[in-house]
């Protein structure tokens, strides 16, 4: 049976684990570490979140660490429930399960996590972004008399970017595209610090089109260890201001299956865990 990796935050409880009887010696930011040495051997981790235990409870921390691959996961709780890792007791480690049918909203990944999750996937050289348009758009007006009265309309630095995932391997081109507005004070702003901010402007157009492109991907593991890439267009309204900047903007086919490699096998749940609420199991 074959998994789906989006390019989304993973907020599935079947991708999250909550480990647990972490001893209280080292620091938060210790345990943080060793957490993410240990449990990354799995796979790719999206977010590993240490917490002090409850004030009636025992000292020590408790650990949240969630995963981009429910297989992953489930590999991970199989080979640590009840190891010592790094600590001399042993920890507690459980998949979640929720306790509510709630239906979560996909939330797409930012362009730095949608990087890391395809140089994982498909290498660092596997693929590569081509920005096909950068444009300005900002609407900055002088004051032809400076004496004048009469206000100017707030002022805006304004980037739009249109730019292609491609992954040859896969004969796979995503299309992109990204608008980024942000206002600006142009009594605080000075010549260095407007050049500062329009270079950042800019930058942020060209993540929140990469960003775009790669939501568009799905990674499908198959049941043999090897992926497959989908293509899949996105149906979201584009804002009318920048619709004819997207005019030449050509959606280009996807060949969906070619390969790579990861294992697979089903997965259990054991306790209830929320998003951000966690009931603990009965300790044994």
């Amino acid at each position: 049976m074959a998994e789906l990796v989006p390019f989304a935050v993973p907020i599935e409880s079947d991708k999250t684990l909550l480990v647990w009887e972490l001893s209280s010696g080292p620091t938060a930011e210790a345990l943080h570490h060793s957490l993410f040495t240990a449990f990354s051997q799995f796979g790719l981790l999206y977010s590993v979140r240490v917490f002090p235990n409850a004030a009636v409870a025992h000292p020590g921390f408790y650990a949240v660490i969630k995963f981009y691959s429910a297989r992953a996961a489930h590999r991970a709780q199989k080979a640590c429930d009840r190891k010592q890792l790094f600590q001399k007791s042993p920890v507690k480690v459980r998949l979640g399960t929720r306790h509510k049918a709630v239906q979560h909203q996909a939330l797409a990944l930012n362009s730095s996590k949608c990087q890391e999750l395809a140089n994982y996937y498909f290498g660092f050289n596997g693929w590569s972004k081509r920005i096909i348009k950068l444009q300005e758009l900002s609407d900055l007006e002088e004051r032809e008399n400076e004496d004048s009265m009469v206000p100017l309309p707030k002022q805006s630095l304004k980037f739009f970017c249109a730019l292609e995932v491609v992954l040859p391997s896969y004969d796979c081109r995503s299309p992109g595209i990204g608008l980024v507005e942000e206002p600006m004070d142009k009594v605080e702003e000075g010549p260095l610090s407007f050049l500062m901010k329009r270079k950042t402007v800019q930058k942020l157009a060209i993540q929140k089109a990469l960003s775009d492109a790669f939501q568009k991907l799905l990674i499908v593991v198959l049941e043999s260890g090897k992926i497959a890439v989908e293509y899949r267009p996105s149906e979201d309204i584009v804002d009318v201001r920048c619709e004819e900047e997207l005019h030449g903007l050509i959606q280009v086919p996807c060949s969906p299956w070619k390969q790579y490699g990861q294992e697979e096998e089903e997965y259990l749940s054991d306790f209830s865990l929320e998003e951000e609420e966690f009931r603990l199991p009965e300790l044994d």
